[in-house]
């Protein structure tokens, strides 16, 4: 599985981008974006069970588990 920036709510501010081990995350058009086939949703990383993208993000529901 993975993890997704919804677009819509994305600003862009690229708090996301600094804390992924795996750089997955990039900017897109007006909005990062998290490349699936890279991303293990933090797996052996930081707090169990909680990828860092999600709790960097100042934006409520805007990087969700896909």
């Amino acid at each position: 599985m993975a993890m997704k920036i919804d677009r819509n709510i994305c600003t862009s501010c690229g708090e996301c981008a600094t804390v992924c081990p795996t750089n997955s995350i990039t900017p897109g058009k007006g909005a990062y974006q998290i490349d699936a086939a890279t991303c293990t949703e933090c797996e052996g990383e930081g707090q169990p069970g909680v990828p860092q993208c999600y709790e960097a993000c100042f934006e409520e529901d805007c990087i969700v588990q896909v």
